[in-house]
């Protein structure tokens, strides 16, 4: 209601200002106070604040109609970010919105969390590695915009995660006989993501990359009683802003991990990326089956204590030499096929720094080797050495090693594998003999993907070296799917759009028809188009409109379409090999090409957001003319 008047008042203070506009007095010069025009007061622009109005409402319907979304993920969403959008107008209506978007995510998070471990068991049925995309995690968008907001809702939500693990843990205390521990159970934070102590570190390490060390720490400081791999980033990270702090930390972690019964080689992994390869964070399963969480580019720590890196081997020595029980009782996360790598990976270290160890550990090896199937140890061989060897130390030819395998080879399998070795170890040197190797493999369907991955790799590597025209013509001549030529031809695009407009619509042009050759009911055809319509947004905003129409149409023929979450993936797997690269897309999205028109028209934009008859594409759209509305600064009303 006083919002209501507040905007009639400015209304008819615009209708009778030409009668009240005072001229400028001249510049230079004092005036008397009679002489000295009245300045007229700053007032707002009536029709931003009817536009903020109409945002508002927009999003407050939307909230409202979000509680009978069927799609939880979509629900949680909406309902977060109507909460964050809401927060300066009514915080109260937003804390509400806030809890209710956590009960969604919660959901929405154990329903995901259950189809993929049906999904990997699946895969592994099958025979062979499994390879997955992680879903969206909800409770961590949902705490990451009300942390923002308010720390004592983000508290809230975090002492449910940590009610919610509690539960966990007590339904999983009394295990039955013979069963594997998963590599996600919630004893296990070293592997697992999703328990509230990996939360509270994701938000500890924004506020560190926001240069907050002090409420880092103070936020952080609850999860490092344990090692974990967000514990362990976190410490590399303060490293590099208070090393004495990260280091008494650290050692602190060691000194626990050596007395704590449930330590085993996947901790003694995690501690030591803190010294010696920060850049990994390597875990293995009771199976064989590895990740390798990459940490981005990162420095070896300078100026290490003597003291620090000899806690480190002492306590490394005595979990990894641990007396093991038999395999079907051992309950470690490694297990020992994931023991005998780690005690080989960090052999060399041993070496270096803690020789008396070496014979004891070579023995406990040796113990473990009949566990470890030969293929196995020959397809994981380059665990050993991945991310500890130094610059000034002489690298290990993967490559060659893949040929000499290549020239003992027997029988097509073996050389098919061998070629692969070859292949991708060629990928990772940015070796030009990756596609020839590839060529060479003999089953059709591994050749064409390795060709495809390949391909996908030489795209980005032009692109991150801003070789518009090079990343071109690879994709135009490379073994890409249509999505992926319409992502590389869009980024190119935008690498020109500044020095060579004209160039850059026509590659724009070729990414539109290449977006054509989808089929319809393919969820990419949307994605596709959005690539093409937002940078041309910025060359020419009349064509995009012009497109709107066929981009509706495109979004309404595709259901599996969301308006979210937009990706580029490439993927390799065979029943021996499997991997997976993939990078968020955000102009796969609705988001932005919405705000961008929202800017331009906000009416004809609503319209359009409307015109979807999906729920999660209107919503993520309406959201996005919304929010981009509100985030404009605030301007005065023109004087006349």
């Amino acid at each position: 209601m006083k919002r209501t008047s507040l905007v009639a008042a400015l209304s008819l203070s615009a209708l009778l200002a030409p009668a009240l506009s005072l001229a400028q007095s001249p510049a230079g010069g004092a005036q008397t106070p009679k002489a000295r025009p009245r300045q007229p007061k700053a007032e707002a622009d009536p029709l931003a604040e009817i536009r903020r109005t109409t945002a508002i409402s927009l999003i407050t319907s939307l909230a409202d109609e979000a509680r009978s979304f069927r799609d939880e993920t979509l629900r949680a969403r909406v309902q977060a970010r109507a909460a964050d959008a809401l927060w300066e107008t009514d915080q109260e209506r937003a804390r509400s919105l806030f809890r209710r978007a956590w009960d969604a995510a919660d959901a929405a998070d154990r329903e995901a969390q259950r189809r993929g471990e049906e999904e990997r068991r699946r895969q592994r049925e099958q025979g062979g590695p499994a390879v997955w995309m992680n879903p969206p995690n909800l409770r961590s968008e949902v705490l990451r915009l009300a942390s923002r907001r308010e720390r004592a809702l983000g508290e809230e939500f975090l002492a449910k995660l940590e009610e919610a693990r509690k539960q966990q843990l007590a339904d999983a205390s009394l295990p039955k006989a013979g069963d594997a521990p998963r590599a996600d159970t919630p004893e296990n934070e070293l592997m697992g993501d999703e328990n509230s102590h990996a939360q509270r570190l994701s938000l500890a390490r924004q506020l560190l990359e926001g240069g907050d060390v002090e409420r880092a720490l103070q936020f952080a400081t609850p999860a490092l009683q344990r090692v974990s791999r967000g514990a362990i980033r976190f410490l590399t990270d303060l490293r590099g802003k208070n090393p004495a702090e990260a280091d008494k930390i650290y050692a602190a972690l060691v000194a626990r991990a050596a007395s704590d019964p449930v330590s085993d080689a996947n901790t003694v992994s995690a501690l030591s990326s803190y010294l010696f390869s920060p850049q990994f964070i390597i875990t293995i399963d009771r199976g064989g089956s590895y990740s390798m969480e990459s940490a981005g580019t990162k420095p070896l720590p300078e100026n290490v204590p003597e003291e620090l890196r000899r806690a480190f081997f002492q306590m490394a020595a005595s979990i990894l030499m641990r007396p093991l029980p038999p395999a079907d009782q051992d309950r470690t996360t490694s297990g020992r096929v994931g023991t005998y790598f780690m005690i080989g990976r960090l052999l060399p270290l041993f070496e270096r720094h803690a020789p008396a160890a070496v014979a004891p550990l070579r023995a406990q090896m040796a113990a473990l080797t009949p566990d470890v199937p030969p293929r196995q140890r020959n397809e994981n061989e380059h665990l050993l050495t991945e991310g500890l060897v130094r610059d000034d130390q002489p690298r290990r030819d993967d490559v060659q090693a893949a040929l000499d395998k290549l020239s003992r080879a027997s029988t097509p399998a073996e050389r098919d594998r061998a070629l692969q070795d070859a292949a991708f170890a060629a990928l990772a040197r940015g070796d030009a003999r990756a596609r020839e190797f590839a060529e060479r493999v003999e089953d059709r369907d591994a050749r064409a993907q390795l060709l495809s991955f390949i391909d996908y790799d030489a795209v980005s590597r032009a692109l991150t070296q801003k070789d518009a025209e090079a990343a071109f013509k690879l994709a135009r001549d490379g073994a890409l799917t249509h999505v992926q030529r319409v992502w590389a031809y869009t980024e190119a695009a935008k690498l020109l759009a500044k020095d060579d407009r004209g160039r850059a619509v026509e590659i724009l042009d070729e990414a539109a028809e290449e977006a054509r050759r989808i089929d319809a009911e393919d969820a990419d055809r949307p994605r596709a188009m959005l690539a093409v319509l937002t940078p041309l947004f910025e060359l020419d905003a009349g064509r995009v409109w012009s497109h709107m129409p066929d981009l509706v149409k495109a979004v309404n023929a595709a259901p599996a379409y969301t308006g979210e979450d937009g990706r580029i993936v490439i993927k390799f797997q065979t029943r021996e090999r499997a991997s997976i690269r993939s990078g968020n897309v955000d102009a796969f999205n609705l988001q932005p090409i919405f705000s961008a028109l929202a800017r331009d028209d906000m009416n004809r934009a609503v319209d359009f957001a409307k015109s979807f008859t999906g729920e999660g594409p209107r919503a993520s759209a309406t959201l996005a003319v919304a929010a981009a509305v509100l985030k404009e600064p605030a301007k005065p009303r023109p004087s006349s």
